[in-house]
């Protein structure tokens, strides 16, 4: 049975795209490619409204201003986002506080985390 709720699709899937450097940025495409590509498998789970958030790429989690990450943060508490799709979900924030925010605030407002290999919901 799908985790995936009709209360999920009516909201938007945010797709979060970071690469910790500008080099990483730079040369390593292969990661870029498979994060734009995320938007893709957020369709095919059935989201029509996919929002892409890469305003953090070539930043780093630790200890830096990420807009990105802070947007996000911002449509979870409006409840406007029903799944936050990344690569690998513990790479979504850059540090384990983060991390653990973005846990919290998912689970209260019932938004799905989702990575190329599983579905998450913090809810219970």
């Amino acid at each position: 049975m799908s985790r995936i709720t009709p209360a999920h699709l009516a909201r938007a899937a945010f797709v979060y795209i970071r690469q910790s450097t500008a080099y990483q940025v730079v040369n390593n495409l292969e990661s870029q490619r498979r994060q734009y590509g995320l938007v893709e498998r957020a369709r095919q789970l059935g989201w029509e409204d996919v929002q892409l958030v890469d305003d953090d790429l070539g930043r780093s989690g630790g200890g830096t201003v990420r807009p990105g990450f802070d947007k996000l943060l911002s449509a979870i508490c409006e409840e406007r986002v029903g799944a936050v799709v990344s690569l690998e979900a513990s790479r979504l924030a850059g540090n384990g506080r983060d991390w653990h925010t973005l846990l919290e605030f998912c689970g209260l407002v019932g938004t799905l985390i989702v990575d190329e290999e599983a579905i998450y919901d913090h809810t219970a």
